[in-house]
């Protein structure tokens, strides 16, 4: 375990959801941190970009009355995504936003800029980076990010292909500071594999699409519910970047999840045409063999507490 800036230390319950394409919204936001895990969502996620002030003073706000109505029982901070490519001509704005607010946690996908890191620094928050492999992690913190994700094979949304071992203790031979990882993690007895293998946090995106909370359809929350890891197809196609996603959406917009081309990296792209043309295609993680109903994204959270007690029972035994 890391020493984790003040931020982290906040977090009842190391987990952190993973902001969801589209998916993610301040109701998800809000019920995750009052659950003890630190919520998130893409910036990406509001649209227009002025809405983006508005979920982000309904987040501080909800947060801010519980935790004066619970003192015992504070929420954990959330977290706002933003995508550190040249396709996203947000990014000063959504920047903006996030500094007005001081967003507790920012983490920061495909590209690390010192600049980013420096801004949200200023204003006391915390970066963590998500990276695939141990060469993008090194280039991460050397740009001056407090933490990384390591986003290894399985987990939905764009995923590497390193096994978690191989990529937490390549990490953790040179990096001491926090750590998350990810890659199909859905139970409490994940949780604390994770944990075991050196990091300090669990990052679980895929569980919380089959949530009441989550902006996905109802058509969405229940294959997730109804799929295993023999559904989920590794793919670049939709966005230029590889990742996994859910094979009965793939069919349903008239492609073959086997047979699928290659996509060209220079057309990477996360909004506009690209967004639309794609937009019902779903991204999803190898762990939902876990998931087997839709459920209050609190009752996931409990369950996931549950499970993760019941682990470390046994492992004392």
């Amino acid at each position: 375990m890391s020493s984790l800036p003040a931020a982290l230390q906040r977090v009842p319950f190391p987990v952190i959801g993973a902001p969801l394409f589209i998916i993610s919204n301040p109701k998800l936001v809000i019920a995750q941190c009052k659950a003890g895990i630190v919520g998130s969502m893409p910036a990406l996620n509001a649209r227009p970009a002025s809405q983006l002030d508005e979920w982000l003073d309904e987040i501080t706000q909800a947060l801010a009355a519980h935790d004066q109505a619970h003192p015992d029982q504070p929420s954990a901070p959330f977290a706002i995504n933003q995508i550190v490519h040249k396709s996203n001509d947000r990014l000063e704005h959504d920047m903006g936003l996030c500094a007005k607010y001081k967003v507790p946690i920012v983490i920061t996908s495909l590209g690390a800029r010192e600049d980013v890191n420096q801004a949200v620094q200023r204003w006391g928050g915390v970066v963590l980076h998500d990276i695939i492999n141990n060469f993008f992690a090194r280039k991460a913190i050397e740009k001056g990010a407090d933490g990384l994700i390591a986003v290894a094979a399985g987990a939905g949304g764009h995923a590497g292909v390193k096994s978690p071992f191989a990529l937490v203790q390549e990490i953790r031979s040179w990096f001491k500071g926090p750590l998350a990882l990810s890659g199909a993690i859905a139970t409490g007895d994940a949780v604390l594999a994770a944990q075991a293998m050196g990091a300090d946090f669990a990052y679980i995106g895929s569980a919380f699409i089959a949530t009441d909370e989550a902006r996905a359809s109802a058509d969405y929350k229940q294959c997730v519910v109804d799929c295993n890891s023999d559904d989920i197809v590794y793919s670049n196609l939709f966005t230029g970047v590889h990742g996994n996603y859910l094979k009965p959406s793939i069919r349903a917009a008239g492609l073959d999840p086997d047979q699928l081309p290659e996509s060209d990296p220079s057309t990477m792209n996360f909004g506009g045409e690209a967004r639309k043309a794609w937009k019902d295609i779903w991204g999803c993680g190898q762990g939902i063999g876990a998931i087997d109903q839709v459920v209050p994204a609190a009752e996931r959270v409990a369950r996931l507490k549950r499970e993760y007690a019941a682990a470390r029972t046994r492992l004392a035994l």
